[in-house]
């Protein structure tokens, strides 16, 4: 799915943090090419510079050496441009669900008069099913409601790119399942650029466009890049049923857990 004209690029990117023990150097050499609407995922072990690299597309990180683009430009600082969905909902206790999704909005897209931002609201509550819950507060509703208003507030403010750090880590399977598709339905009426942390390879599976796995830190770099065959609209029965899926599921398996596997002491 690479072409001449990436829209998001990594180039020849490295980072060393400085530590008492001495320089640290968790990326090393990191080049990837990502097209405009392309929904990647990264997987790899705890330590090996996932949440690194979605920080520095976030631009709250630079790289030590190297550069990361979007559209030709460096990026250099946050942005609307760039929204960010975290595993821990990050969302203020103290306003609604209307209210935590509408102050990103009022932030983000300040065009908008406050009728079409009510309807921009309202649609991706809609989309997310959150539409009862609006005026509960956060700490009124469940973690996958919480989430869902994560993922409605980020893509309410219809960035280029979405970051998801691992959005899903901490919810159970079904709710994992159901968030899933609406985000992929989400994603299919926006097509933003999606980069996405994940340790569930079943979850990169249905996702994802191409998984990025990534070695073992420190000096952590992308080892093997998955093409994922299958058509969408996808449903978990239909890829699952695929022979192609327990194809590529071994084979990243093999990488994660023989090749790169974390040696134990």
């Amino acid at each position: 799915m690479t072409t001449a004209s990436a829209y998001l690029e990594f180039t020849a990117v490295g980072q060393v943090f400085q530590t008492r023990r001495g320089p640290f150097e968790a990326l090393r050499d990191i080049d990837l090419r990502v097209n405009k609407g392309e929904f990647v995922c990264v997987i790899g072990h705890s330590g090996c510079g996932k949440s690194t690299l979605l920080n520095m597309v976030s631009g709250f990180l630079s790289p030590t050496s190297g550069r990361v683009t979007l559209e030709g430009r460096p990026i250099e600082r946050p942005g609307p441009d760039r929204m960010v969905v975290f595993q821990n909902y990050s969302l203020l206790p103290w306003q609604s669900v209307r209210q935590n999704v509408d102050l990103a909005v009022r932030a983000a897209r300040p065009e908008l008069n406050s009728a079409r931002r009510r309807q921009v609201v309202d649609h991706h509550l809609e989309m997310v099913h959150l539409s009862d819950a609006a005026e509960k507060r956060p700490g009124q509703i469940s973690g996958g409601m919480k989430q869902r208003v994560a993922i409605a507030r980020a893509l309410a403010v219809q960035p280029a790119v979405l970051v998801l750090d691992e959005p899903f880590g901490a919810l159970d399977a079904i709710t994992k399942e159901e968030l899933q598709e609406e985000l992929l339905a989400i994603w299919r009426e926006q097509r933003p650029t999606v980069l996405m942390i994940t340790h569930d390879i079943d979850e990169a599976l249905f996702l994802a466009d191409r998984i990025v796995m990534m070695t073992n830190g420190p000096q952590a770099t992308i080892g093997e890049i998955l093409e994922v065959p299958f058509e969408r609209p996808r449903s978990y029965m239909a890829i699952q049923e695929d022979a192609r899926y327990g194809q590529l599921r071994n084979q990243a398996m093999d990488f994660l857990f023989r090749r790169h596997a974390h040696a134990v002491d």
